[in-house]
């Protein structure tokens, strides 16, 4: 029994502040680095990152009155916003699927959810399904914690759920709040990091009807020697992440390998697949399409979702699948990947529904 991603709905929230913390980040900086800030800035890939944090008299979050304006908030503090907002957005990429911001999908038996930024219980799953009324014999699941590669993991889910229970229909949704958890600092290299990130969600349907893509053979692998390239720690002033500079020479180190490729490609040549890569950064995605040799425009899709929202955490890759669907690729087969704490690969491979 194959399992197919039918459709994916995608949300973001109203408040651009990709520029904004350029200009913040910019003057926090250490004056010496302040050129290679902007130039790694400037050579990002990002036009706009999104969030839900409105600014002050039309400014910005990290203006005079906005939620970073003054003391850095305490975890609690975007918790509670967290337990607010992310059920919220998550429920307008259901509306994206939909057209009814409340109604849910006809049929559901299945709810999984992804999400990293945020804790709250009762879960936003038990949120989610009881804004859309959904039956309480709908089985949930939530996935915490997995960061970047986890709505593989999601969607691997939904595939196995798919294949032992062909009648079911599985809603995915990823939400992240990424930019709950600016930290106060003057380093680049953390500042770089935050640079990367904003808030989105995504729903997607999987079932068994044959339409969209087919979530193919799951893969799952660890980079030896890296578990501290990638962390998310919780602090008393939100979430820390550390993204290591090594990890794109990591990555490309690791797509060198030849028993490595094959684990991601099977049988297939790099080259003659479509791609879904999580645009985790552009020399992330750099990386990969030297590694793989790919064409010029085989990750124009991870590409575009980079340039208009940055890295959402697990929402990206589900944006990068919405691309897909909407504009389907000539390849016939392909593969959705992602890299994240580990530092681990998670990914499935892919065809193009009959």
């Amino acid at each position: 029994m194959a399992a197919y991603l039918n459709a994916v709905g995608t949300a973001v929230p109203p408040h651009d502040v990709h520029h904004a913390f350029i200009d913040w980040a910019g003057a926090r900086v250490e004056p010496r680095a302040r050129p290679l800030f902007a130039r790694m800035a400037a050579r990002a890939g990002i036009a706009h990152r999104w969030s839900v944090l409105p600014g002050a008299n039309g400014g910005s979050a990290v203006d005079a009155g906005g939620f970073y304006g003054a003391a850095s908030p305490g975890t609690a503090a975007r918790m509670a916003l967290y337990a607010a907002e992310a059920p919220a957005l998550a429920l307008a990429a259901i509306a994206a699927l939909t057209g009814d911001d409340a109604t849910a999908p006809a049929g559901i038996t299945h709810l999984v959810v992804a999400s990293c930024t945020g804790f709250v219980a009762p879960g936003i799953d038990q949120i989610i399904a009881r804004r859309l009324c959904l039956a309480p014999s709908v089985e949930r699941l939530l996935i915490g914690f997995m960061g970047c590669y986890a709505a593989v993991v999601a969607l691997r889910t939904a595939r196995h759920i798919v294949r032992s229970e062909p009648a079911a229909r599985v809603l995915v949704v990823t939400v992240e709040l990424s930019s709950l958890h600016l930290q106060e600092e003057q380093a680049i290299e953390p500042l770089l990091a935050m640079l990367q990130f904003g808030d989105g969600a995504a729903a997607g349907i999987v079932s068994a009807e044959p339409t969209g893509i087919e979530l193919g053979q799951p893969f799952a692998a660890t980079l030896g020697d890296s578990a501290e390239l990638i962390r998310w720690t919780i602090t008393d002033t939100g979430f820390a992440m550390h993204l290591d500079g090594a990890v794109p020479g990591r990555i490309g180190d690791a797509l060198g390998d030849a028993d490595f490729v094959a684990t991601v490609t099977g049988d297939a040549a790099p080259a003659g697949l479509f791609w879904a890569v999580h645009a985790g950064g552009r020399s992330i995605l750099d990386a990969v399409q030297t590694a793989l040799a790919l064409p010029a425009t085989a990750l124009a899709a991870s590409r575009g979702v980079l340039a208009d929202y940055g890295n959402m955490s697990s929402a990206t890759l589900m944006f990068v699948l919405a691309r897909l669907l909407a504009a389907p690729p000539a390849q016939p087969e392909g593969v959705a990947l992602a890299f994240g704490p580990g530092l681990a690969a998670e990914g499935l491979a892919l065809r193009a529904a009959p």
